[in-house]
Parts: structure tokens; sequence; C-alpha cells
């Protein structure tokens, strides 16, 4: 199930994508510091990342960052492409994750990729200045996964994954998704 819930918030993620253009790719988006280019960047490298680590490769160099060239959406699409083909084939029981420098079990691994596709869709549409929709059990399924990413000085330290959490009392369940995760459900506010 949570391998089908991330390959939906990938594909929206990639619709979201697709909407990009040129002139966009300098906007400011909620990752505190990147433009969407620098987002793009980001998910690319991350989507062959975790490709690689459900075939149980162990390096960086599945991880590193690579240019988007003249089609940043094209490139991006074939990015998530390919990590869909991968969580959809046999993967490793432990996905080995060098950036964190731990392994995990499958299952939390995905639940790793599901979460920040969910939040990063949500940074792509509002970094264009448009809406995203994700249907109800998707937001059911991301929201314990949400509550699970660890608090605390993790999310303080340099190059932290989120922020610390956002006090939000109220809204739809993708805002508290993301205040849970550092970012302002009303950004830019």
């Amino acid at each position: 199930m949570l391998i089908e819930m991330d390959a939906r918030a990938v594909r929206t993620g990639v619709a979201l994508v697709d909407q990009v253009r040129a002139a966009d790719l300098a906007r400011p988006t909620p990752c505190a510091g990147w433009t969407l280019r620098d987002l793009l960047t980001h998910m690319t490298a991350q989507h062959y990342g975790f490709a690689a680590a459900s075939r149980g490769e162990e390096g960086l160099d599945g991880w590193r960052l690579r240019d988007l060239g003249e089609d940043p959406a094209g490139a991006y699409r074939a990015a998530a492409g390919h990590v869909l083909a991968a969580f959809a084939g046999d993967v490793v029981a432990e996905f080995p994750l060098p950036e964190l420098g731990v392994v995990v079990p499958a299952e939390r691994a995905i639940g790793f990729h599901f979460i920040d596709y969910v939040v990063h869709a949500w940074d792509v549409a509002r970094a264009l200045g448009v809406a995203v929709e994700f249907e109800t059990d998707l937001l059911d399924a991301a929201l314990p996964v949400a509550a699970a990413v660890p608090g605390g000085q993790a999310r303080t330290a340099p190059g932290a994954a989120f922020a610390p959490e956002v006090a939000w009392p109220g809204g739809t369940r993708l805002d508290r998704i993301v205040a849970m995760l550092g970012r302002s459900p009303v950004w830019p506010d």
C-alpha cells in the first residue's frame, strides 16, 4: 500500500513540475534558501538515490546532484519514472541510506520517500502559486509518517531534512503535515 501511495504522491509532483517554465526556476520555494531549480535538482537526486538504495547500492553515486539541462521538467520526469520503476520491482529488505549513514527497513525508507514527495509536491505548488490536491486516503496515510519524523535538535542541525515544527492550530490535513515538517501552511507569509 505504501508503494502505491508513494507513486501517487510522485505522480502528483510530476504533474506540477510539468508546469514549470524556464522563468520559474529562479522562484523562491518554502525550502529556505532554495530556488525552484535547487529544489528540482534535490528532488531528482533523491529519486535516483532511493532507486539505488532499493537495489541495495551503498555508495553515494546514486545520490549525486545532476545537471537538469535544458529541460528540467523532462529530467525530473525521467528521475521520477526511474524511482517508480525501482519501487515497483523487487526491492531489498533494507535500504542503505548513505546520506544519513543508516540502513533502514524497506518500508521505513519508502515512507521517508513518500512523505518527502507529499511535502515537495506542496513546495513546488507553492513556488508556482498553484494549488496541489491529494486524495483523503493519501493524506491519511501521510499524517502518521509525518508525525514519526524525529524532532528536536535533529531539525536544527545544518542540512537537516526538515525544519522544526511550525505551530498550526487548524486547517487541512495537508496544512498539518507541512506544519509538522517545518513549513508554514501560508507560505509565503
